[in-house]
């Protein structure tokens, strides 16, 4: 009865082979893994067992396997990519995401703004949570564009034939920008004044976006925040890349210390002109030179210098790793030796360069988990903006890239960026 099945052999008329032969293709798929092929059926069929269970003489012809994959479901195509997940189970993020930002975020989401998930254009009604002022969340992050990055999948004309196309990605440009769903991209409401910033990254060009770049941005956005939209409480968001981070170049860091003191030693750093500007030598390499580190603090907020002191037979000598843990009272780790994997030098954490400018001029700033960039809808902001910036005619000219750019960014209407933030809330709130 089984040979009867597949005489013919193998018709694809014949129900009975979906209904006999294909569940144990799949299951055979299953052992293999996600990377199946035509060629696995063919094989799979080669196998004497397998023909013996089945009642069959040969196995199939690769172009009969290649149909029987489309009824099986699948299709030769590049995978769906979703979201990465890399790094996100490591125990600093979790610590991070979970003792830090969640409660940050927690203390003032009460004072957030609330749409209305079938009309975001109504605000939703909270009056009995505490809203005695409105905050406002502005997210920060840069995305790159390229001038020959279009749609290459439309409708193509039978007489169309193959044209000559410029060969690689083209010329780039780099966008920096703060958005929030109250107000949409960070600008004055004429638009005359906005905290886009247009960046050239590379070594030929603009260089790359720094430390120094962040903080310009930043003061460049509270200029705008304190002008035009003063009535609110502001809150910088940006990632927890290194660069954002990063200290101040005299902040204090336990990384080449000396142990014993040192009349020489200091933070090496580059040389910088008035105007912030690298300074270079003869042969364009930057200049270096060494700075003293800033002062800190005691556990019970005594002020604490690295260095000696005046009237000290070793005046603005660093003092070394080993006094300055005896003067925090830590003697048994000051005796220990210097590349032993037990020394730590128990100096109190300094806060970030871009946290400490941004909040002399009066803002909070958080940092968002590292690998949660589910958490920002700017990201869903650029995705849109760069679907619309493929619909452009392909041009190689800069000033068609900046314009194109510019152009797709602007097109995202406030209505879209509601939607993305609610999207993006509930990421947070599932937290």
């Amino acid at each position: 009865m089984v040979k009867s099945i597949y005489q013919g052999p193998y018709r694809a008329a014949n129900t009975l082979v979906w209904q006999v032969l294909f569940p144990h293709i799949k299951l055979h798929f299953q052992s293999i893994g996600k990377y199946v092929s035509a060629q696995e059926i063919v094989n799979y069929l080669s196998d004497p067992e397998v023909q013996s269970c089945h009642g069959l003489s040969k196995t199939v012809s690769l172009a009969t396997a290649q149909r029987w994959m489309h009824k099986l479901g699948y299709h030769w195509k590049e995978e769906e990519k979703g979201q990465y997940v890399d790094g996100h189970e490591c125990e600093d993020v979790i610590t991070y995401h979970q003792k830090v930002f969640m409660p940050l975020w927690e203390s003032f989401q009460y004072f957030l703004q609330n749409w209305k998930e079938d009309d975001v254009m109504v605000e939703d009604d909270l009056d009995e949570l505490p809203r005695h002022c409105q905050v406002v969340v502005w997210f920060h992050d840069e995305s790159t564009f390229y001038a020959h990055d279009c749609c290459d999948v439309r409708w193509v004309h039978s007489t169309e034939g193959a044209v000559p196309k410029p060969k690689g990605e083209g010329a780039s440009l780099m966008v920096a920008h703060f958005v929030s769903a109250d107000y949409g991209w960070l600008q004055s409401e004429d638009g005359a004044e906005t905290a886009r910033i247009l960046f050239k990254a590379g070594k030929g060009w603009d260089g790359f976006f720094t430390i120094d770049n962040i903080i310009a941005h930043a003061k460049l956005a509270m200029d705008i925040l304190d002008k035009h939209f003063p009535h609110d409480d502001h809150i910088l968001v940006f990632d927890n890349a290194t660069t954002h981070v990063k200290c101040a170049d005299d902040a204090p860091a336990a990384r080449n210390m000396p142990k014993n003191p040192s009349k020489t030693w200091g933070v090496v750093v580059t040389t910088k002109d008035a105007h912030g500007n690298v300074m270079v030598d003869a042969n364009g390499k930057p200049l270096k030179t060494k700075i003293q580190l800033a002062n800190t603090h005691l556990t019970d907020s005594t002020p604490q210098s690295f260095y000696f002191m005046d009237g000290h037979e070793k005046a603005g000598w660093f003092k070394g790793m080993a006094q300055i843990l005896c003067e925090q009272g830590l003697d048994e780790e000051a005796s220990l030796k210097l590349e032993c994997p037990s020394f730590k030098c128990h100096i109190a954490a300094a806060i970030s360069y871009l946290e400490t400018v941004c909040e002399e001029h009066g803002f909070c700033v958080i940092f968002l988990p590292k690998f949660h960039c589910e958490l920002k809808f700017i990201e869903m902001c650029w995705g849109f903006a760069k679907w619309v910036y493929h619909q452009f005619k392909l041009s190689s000219k800069e000033d068609d890239l900046e314009c194109n750019v510019i152009a797709a960014c602007d097109s995202i209407s406030l209505q879209t960026m509601c939607k993305f933030a609610i999207r993006s809330r509930c990421f947070i709130d599932a937290y």
